[in-house]
């Protein structure tokens, strides 16, 4: 990756919609009829997004890829804004976050992080803008996106560290701000270097707390409640300076806020596995999908945890590529309320890309849980650690930019019943032809699809997974770029865009009062 000047900068402000809408009253002031329950879907007019301080390595090399899909519909953005005449320009544009770096410093020669002066922005739907930002100065970064620019934006933020202790290729999909966050597969050991990345999108503070469970549940830590974060800017947190308690190697961070909102997402950086990003686990469920386990994983570690006040006894199985097996000597977890469990998966895969499922062993009670798997490729010295949490279903739309040709898997899984899928990779970055495929997901196991890619490209491309038919599907992305004989990879789940809102249909009674 060559070395130039960050030019794309990622964004904040959570998730929403501002459709507004009129409400029909009757003469007597009462709802009509036809109003009552009649709902609609429209694209969100506006999106926001938050991304950690990439590194704090001086030789990281960072690529932020922003994009926009095309396909929603009609989108409120671009009409006239209210009481103005005028229309509002779209944009989806990330800037840095005041203050500072991955290990919370303002970089080697005590300056505050730079950014260049005109960041780029995604102009249309439909192709993928990238920026590069290198060294250990890349601030965390904060957004938003508006109008037909909303719906479904994603932005990647993929690092390539080639030496040190945070060595390896890390990648995260840009959350959106949020008050609640599980971060299963953390750990508190001396050869792990982990920080919670709490960044505040927002105008005003925010003040989040971080609690820590470990195996034997609550672990006694300081200074964890009542964290500032201030408006538009970044505060990592060390794990391991959290509690006094003997170090962990399985650790579930849950993050909340008391005020405000953050986004949130967990560094690792292990002393012998290399580094990467752990995103947040679905939310607690009793079911539970972990998507795209590589087929040449030589080491799988599931850790669960059950937040509610009820021990969990969960079914495990493992969906492959021609159905659904038994790992050998671990059908069934029991998880105990307040405690992380973790669990050694060997010689898992034994070839086939897969995915794990967990799911009550009784299903009229289901227990809340959250997890995540540690998976390795690679063996010894050449050893590369990745993290796959739990990854809900996509109901209508799901995007993972930045991907490669031949280095890039999109792995999609059925757990109940036979499902359809439409798979569009986009135009690249560069060039290229946007090119889609349906795609028959057979219940119980696992599709891995690595020929996807689009006519003549040029640069990365993203890749937009829509159900068309049947049961529910939940997805992941690997991305490979093997270096100097190290299998560098990183893993992201594919999360649902939520690019629509439904909001109740405005109706008008243009009848005559007597």
């Amino acid at each position: 990756m060559k070395r130039t000047t960050l030019s794309l900068i990622a964004g904040a402000t959570a998730l929403a919609a501002v459709t507004g809408f009129a409400a029909l009253t009757a003469p007597d002031g009462t709802a009509a009829p036809e109003a009552a329950g009649a709902t609609t879907r429209l694209p969100v007019e506006r999106v926001g997004l938050a991304c950690p301080a990439p590194s704090s390595s001086e030789v990281a090399e960072t690529l932020y890829t922003s994009y926009t899909p095309t396909g929603t519909g009609k989108a409120a953005g671009g009409a006239e804004a209210p009481g103005t005449g005028k229309a509002e320009r779209p944009t989806a544009l990330l800037r840095p976050a005041a203050g500072t770096t991955a290990d919370g410093g303002t970089g080697k020669d005590g300056k505050k992080p730079t950014a260049a002066k005109a960041p780029a922005t995604v102009t249309a739907p439909g192709k993928p803008v990238t920026a590069e930002a290198n060294g250990a100065s890349a601030p965390a970064l904060t957004g938003s996106a508006t109008g037909t620019l909303a719906p479904g934006w994603t932005v990647q933020q993929t690092t390539v560290v080639p030496a040190g202790g945070s060595r390896g290729l890390l990648g995260l999909t840009c959350g959106a701000p949020d008050t609640d966050f599980w971060f299963p597969a953390a750990s508190t050991a001396k050869a792990r270097h982990d920080y919670v990345h709490l960044t505040n999108p927002d105008d005003t503070a925010a003040v989040a707390d971080i609690a820590l469970y470990g195996p034997e549940g609550v672990l006694k830590s300081q200074f964890t409640e009542g964290i500032p974060v201030p408006a538009h800017s970044t505060v990592p947190v060390l794990l391991s300076t959290l509690t006094h308690e003997a170090a962990q190697r399985d650790v579930t961070v849950h993050v909340t806020t008391r005020s405000g909102r953050v986004g949130a997402a967990l560094g690792v950086a292990d002393e012998k596995l290399g580094g990467d990003w752990i995103s947040a686990s679905a939310d607690p469920s009793g079911s539970v999908v972990l998507p795209g386990i590589p087929a040449d994983a030589t080491s799988v570690r599931l850790v669960v945890m059950a937040p509610g006040e009820d021990d969990a006894d969960l079914k495990v199985k493992l969906s492959t590529t021609n159905g659904a097996i038994v790992p050998a000597g671990a059908d069934t977890l029991h998880v105990k309320s307040g405690m992380t469990t973790s669990i050694d998966l060997p010689d898992l895969t034994r070839g086939s890309a897969a995915s794990l499922y967990l799911a009550p062993e009784d299903p009229k009670h289901p227990v809340p849980v959250v997890a995540a798997l540690q998976v390795v490729r690679g063996k010894g010295d050449k050893s590369e650690i990745a993290f796959i949490p739990a990854a809900g279903a996509i109901s209508a739309r799901a995007t993972v930019a930045d991907n490669r040709a031949k280095a890039s898997t999109l792995s999609l899984t059925a757990p109940d019943a036979d499902a359809q899928v439409r798979v569009t990779a986009s135009a690249g970055s560069g060039a290229g032809t946007p090119v889609s495929k349906t795609v028959t997901v057979k219940a119980g196991t696992t599709t891995a699809l690595t020929d996807l890619v689009p006519q003549g490209l040029k640069g990365s491309y993203a890749l937009t997974v829509e159900p068309v038919s049947g049961g529910k599907v939940h997805a992941a992305r690997t991305l490979a770029l093997p270096q100097d004989g190290v299998p560098m990879f990183t893993v992201q789940t594919l999360t649902d865009d939520r690019g629509t809102v439904e909001v109740p249909s405005a109706h008008q009674d243009l009848g005559v009062l007597d």
